[in-house]
């Protein structure tokens, strides 16, 4: 009997209006990442790991998802692979993409697209400027999309149009917002306020966890703490 080797799962997507119920690019992902893995024998030791609503441009160790995963490889060691749909799904950016493969490489760790899984092994010079055109062309395509999108937001709000962008914590969940608060009141005795970290610890013992299923993180809260609250609608007098 043939021995499957251990893998983990990455998937991320960077469009907030891709993620959630009913959304497909996540599953659409796995799907890929799963019939790779039957047919190369590995074996997917724990649910995915999962980057929802992050670009593709940020640096793997400031995402939350790849955190964790790296976390768990660092426990794991006999857990040394990571699948991917394609090498854009780890970093479209082609500066993050190559330095953090190299990151990887040096920890012993093999990444493998699997819609080219000799994308990152094949050291040839041309494997290796193949490697560079795509990940510049991956990068070209989403720096046109982003710049047609605000284009078009531009040429919407000349119009006198609303145009919707990534909805903030406050409309997200207003109630979430309001306890954040609360809890940031100095204490009538002490005098004292709780920490950014005691706060997302209390918010995270009462049930309100981030996106990615773990506490919320510092910079989280403080952006609940600073939404600017609309102006109060003047009275006639």
């Amino acid at each position: 009997m043939t021995t499957k080797i251990k893998a983990v799962a990455y998937l991320r997507t960077s469009s907030a209006t891709n993620v959630g119920e009913g959304k497909d690019s996540a599953k659409r992902q796995l799907a890929a990442i799963n019939t790779y893995a039957k047919l190369a024998g590995y074996v997917i030791e724990l649910p995915p790991y999962n980057d929802a609503a992050v670009s593709g441009a940020d640096p793997i160790d400031s995402r939350p998802g790849f955190r964790a995963l790296l976390a768990f490889l660092a426990d794991n060691a006999d857990v040394r692979t990571i699948l991917v749909e394609s090498a854009s799904r780890f970093a479209r950016d082609l500066t993050v993409q190559l330095t953090g493969h190299g990151l990887l490489k040096a920890r012993g760790i093999e990444l493998i697209p699997v819609d080219a899984p000799d994308h990152f092994t094949d050291e040839t010079p041309t494997a290796t400027m193949v490697r560079q055109i795509l990940g510049a062309v991956s990068e070209f395509e989403k720096a046109s999309i982003v710049l047609k999108l605000r284009v078009a937001r531009d040429r919407k709000r000349a119009t006198g149009a609303k145009v919707e962008g990534r909805k903030s914590h406050a409309e997200r969940n207003p109630e979430l917002v309001k306890l954040v608060r609360k809890l940031y009141r100095k204490d009538r005795m002490t005098g004292k306020r709780m920490s950014l970290r005691e706060i997302a610890a209390e918010l995270a013992a009462k049930g309100h966890l981030a996106r990615s299923g773990k506490p919320y993180g510092p910079s989280a809260i403080q952006s609940m703490l600073t939404v600017q609250r609309r102006p109060a609608l003047s009275r006639a007098a």
